[in-house]
């Protein structure tokens, strides 16, 4: 059975209908599985009259060639009322465009269904890339723009059942108190979220079977249609190996992703483009090095340096596996139980990765040589007003934190929280905030 999981993105989509009332449409752009669809059919079918649901992955021509002639909107109406057998009611109805970007007319049509008023529209999207699919249309600009990420972690304590957790780990938080004898079982938890996932079918799985193994071939499956899709914008199979690397990457101690490493020589505009593809995705995340740590830090990022993470760290953890057919229940019970001899540093950089870009926060990251041989590197800088809140991660109960002290001295003028992530108890360490990782949310 597949399950209705409560998601926040619902919220929003509730305060665009009621504060817009058709003077834009919405699109939903997001990852492969992740839910957009799903989301979208439940919204429409609780908050409107009646709503016709076009999924352009499986609409017909005929469907797809109503949008190449606007100057009859009356027409269009009529067909799609025909077609789908649904009664359109003015104000209380929407039109949804499923996967929109297997229909560039359709998508530019949003400027003038939107002028008419008649009707709500939500889009949905994945792998939209700008270029391959908008290039010869004209984008509409009455269009709103969410993302919809993998569930975060109190997304994923709603479907295991627990709405209490996450409001009482805020308490602890905004307190800044220890959880003392909680902490061991809320790391439990929060390590069975790393290891499932927040991909609704991954999640599923876990619910309906509570064995790692099936757990893991899902996701296996939801990665295959990535690299499907992948394969389909490029057939040389380079992007594709790009996304696979991302925990080779990680794990190793550069304070980069090395994309030359993995594809050899390459056009640096080729790079550039298939970076862009991956970007685009949403199935990655991308930290970008700053170059002068500041508030304004897009202004300064270094486009060609940067890190990859995988949206979801869940399937991050399928990837690390790839090489095993399916990846054994007893790995997953070692990495629940934290008895993993592996470094598992580069998980729990991916997971707060994920946890900080799910709260909106762009990612970047900063380097400097500390002599000749070695650098300092702080994870994540976060701009808050107009100062930084640095974040040094580390996978272990380990609590020394040099890289964070030298930038907080470096940079102390602009410097205003900063926090170390591990995996042991919240505890102060002069001006260093100690946080155990399920408490990064709230950040």
């Amino acid at each position: 059975m597949e399950r209705l999981f409560k998601r926040k993105l619902y919220d929003r989509l509730l305060e665009w209908k009621n504060s817009q009332d058709g003077k834009t449409a919405i699109l939903i752009e997001g990852a492969r599985r992740v839910g957009k669809s799903t989301l979208v059919e439940l919204f429409a079918r609780n908050e409107y009259d009646s709503y016709i649901y076009i999924d352009f992955n499986e609409a017909s021509d005929e469907v797809k060639s109503l949008f190449s002639d606007l100057l009859n909107i009356d027409y269009i109406f009529l067909q799609l009322q025909s077609i789908y057998n649904v009664v359109l009611q003015e104000r209380k109805s929407v039109i949804v465009f499923d996967e929109v970007q297997n229909c560039p007319l359709a998508r530019q049509a949003i400027k003038y269904l939107v002028k008419d008023r008649r009707y709500d529209y939500i889009e949905t999207g994945s792998l939209i890339s700008i270029k391959k699919n908008t290039k010869n249309i004209t984008l509409p600009s009455e269009e709103e723009r969410v993302t919809l990420y993998p569930m975060d972690y109190e997304e994923f304590r709603w479907a295991m059942g627990d709405e209490a957790t996450v409001p009482l780990l805020r308490q602890f938080y905004d307190r800044r108190l220890p959880l003392d004898k909680a902490h061991r079982l809320k790391m439990r938890d929060f390590r069975l979220y790393m290891l499932v996932g927040g991909m609704p079918q991954a999640v599923n799985t876990y619910l309906e079977t509570n064995n790692f193994s099936l757990v893991d071939k899902t996701k296996r499956g939801i990665i295959q249609i990535y690299l499907d899709d992948f394969q389909k914008l490029d057939h040389t199979g380079r992007l594709e190996t790009l996304y696979k690397e991302i925990p080779s990457q990680l794990s190793q101690t550069s304070n980069r992703f090395k994309p030359y490493a993995i594809l050899g020589d390459v056009d640096q505009n080729k790079l550039f483009e298939l970076m862009k593809e991956l970007e685009d995705s949403k199935t990655t995340l991308f930290s970008y090095h700053s170059n002068e740590p500041n508030v304004g830090m897009s202004l300064t990022k270094e486009i060609s340096k940067y890190k990859i993470f995988s949206a979801d760290t869940g399937l991050f953890v399928t990837l690390a596996f790839w090489d095993k057919d399916v990846t054994e229940n007893v790995i997953y019970q070692k990495l629940l139980n934290d008895k993993l001899s592996t470094n598992l540093g580069y998980v729990y950089e991916n997971v707060v990765a994920q946890m900080l870009s799910s709260t909106g926060n762009k990612l970047f990251y900063y380097t400097w040589p500390k002599d000749l041989t070695h650098s300092y590197e702080v994870d994540f800088l976060l701009s808050r007003g107009t100062k930084l809140h640095p974040i040094e991660v580390k996978s272990s109960g380990y609590n020394s934190h040099a890289s964070l002290d030298a930038f907080c001295e470096k940079y102390s003028s602009i410097i205003d929280k900063r926090y170390l992530i591990y995996t042991k108890d919240l505890k102060h360490d002069g001006q260093t905030l100690l946080l155990p990782v399920y408490l990064t949310q709230f950040i």
